[in-house]
């Protein structure tokens, strides 16, 4: 039994600006080649298949294009778990559809339990998996509001939550186990952020609660889990070490921080019991370069570059000490007639000399929430020792926003 665990593939996420469809086809088609030649048996996608919960015509068509793909290929089951980007009802509306191509979805938890415990069957019918197929769990999910309460007690009921919702399913698939009277692997799926997780500037990854409360321990996890293939942290890695706790990570780099890693996904096999996990590199799809330092190694990176004669997304940071009001034109000048792609400018110079950061017209769309926010604090010199408050605060309004935003698409939908 061969199984591929990916996440995070954000499809239709753009670049400031710029769409990247080109890439996501190519990632998709490369992966249901790999699964078919590879002869995987199952394929989990642990949440943030799309980058929002309204995703474009494109994005769905290169969605359920794939999931045909697989479906006639040696690949018997896909599990498809909601992401915090993912819609609910969207992903959920044709999954009885999907049931019929053994793709089995779970945007969202039900309130029944064994909803999220599937047993997956082999080629002649016997149980050889459980999936333990836990989507993103919202803080209405596993916490009851209470007026007055401190960040620190909503920290700690939201890991309880957690805690016992993990609990309550791992038993549920304990009790098939026992039931089944063999020793069938447990995989449990997840999207959340545990403590100690790795991610890098410009990866999009949001905050899922409040600031960092509810940042998860290893110990969370029932010990009954054989595998836990979890999304949400762009980077690939294992929790707290751990060789069968891992992120897949996201497969193409979501901004220009994560220009420089290597993408992967995690293939893995079970004997006698004990799982083997495989890192599967991800071809690179797409080039992205950041080039930092003053306008001579600038000109001559990009004269490297245009060498090249293939098409290059570009991050610049000028930080040289002349000021250059004209940035803009000189790159421009310098790039015309390649095939380089400059899609933002940050002018350091100006940004201590003016107290802004430029892209030529730096605009809303180029920064984070968090970004806004701080920038406010420090226009209006809030003091260093007030600002973890304020932050929390804006933070947990936003969040409340974004749930609410979410329930009414929900709402719409229904």
């Amino acid at each position: 039994m061969k199984i591929i665990h990916t996440s995070d593939w954000h499809l239709g996420r753009s670049l400031f600006g710029r769409k990247r469809y080109e890439e996501f086809e190519a990632f998709l088609n490369w992966l249901a080649d790999y699964i078919k030649e590879a002869s995987i048996d199952i394929l989990l996608i642990s949440g943030d298949i799309f980058d929002n919960i309204a995703p474009s015509n494109r994005a769905q068509e290169l969605y359920y294009r794939f999931l045909c793909r697989v479906a006639d290929s040696p690949c018997r089951h896909v599990v498809v778990t909601g992401g915090n980007h993912d819609s609910p009802s969207f992903l959920n509306a044709p999954r009885e559809v999907l049931r019929y191509l053994n793709v089995h979805v779970i945007g969202c938890i039900s309130g029944a339990i064994a909803d999220e415990v599937l047993v997956l069957s082999d080629r002649q019918g016997e149980p050889e998996l459980i999936v333990c197929a836990v989507p993103y769990l919202r803080d209405r999910d596993v916490r009851r509001a209470e007026a007055g309460e401190s960040y620190e007690e909503k920290g700690r009921k939201l890991i309880e939550g957690i805690r016992i919702h993990y609990k309550s399913v791992c038993d549920e698939a304990e009790r098939i186990r026992h039931e089944l009277g063999k020793q069938v692997p447990i995989i449990a799926m997840g999207h959340l952020f545990t403590a100690g997780g790795q991610t890098v500037d410009s990866d999009g990854v949001r905050e899922l609660y409040v600031g960092s409360l509810a940042h998860v321990e290893r110990d969370i996890f029932p010990p009954s889990i054989d595998y836990l293939a979890l999304g949400h942290l762009h980077v690939p890695q294992r929790v707290a070490g751990c060789d069968y706790m891992r992120y897949s990570g996201s497969p193409i780099p979501m901004g220009f921080g994560e220009a420089g890693q290597e993408k992967m996904l995690c293939q893995v096999e079970f004997d006698n019991g004990k799982p083997f996990v495989t890192d599967i590199p991800v071809p690179r799809f797409q080039e992205l370069e950041t080039i930092k330092g003053d306008w001579e190694q600038i000109a001559s990176r990009l004269e490297e570059l245009k060498s090249k004669d293939t098409t290059i997304l570009i991050d610049i940071v000028y930080t040289g000490k002349q000021v250059m009001g004209d940035l803009r034109d000189c790159l421009d000048e310098l790039t015309a007639q390649s095939k380089l792609e400059i899609l933002r400018i940050k002018n350091d110079r100006l940004f201590e000399s003016a107290k802004i950061s430029s892209i030529n017209d730096e605009t809303l769309a180029d920064l984070s929430i968090d970004e806004v926010f701080k920038r406010c604090l420090d226009a209006n010199e809030i003091p260093a020792e007030q600002r973890e408050e304020l932050i929390n605060t804006y933070r947990e309004a936003v969040l409340l926003v974004q749930e609410e935003v979410t329930g009414l698409e929900e709402e719409a939908k229904a």
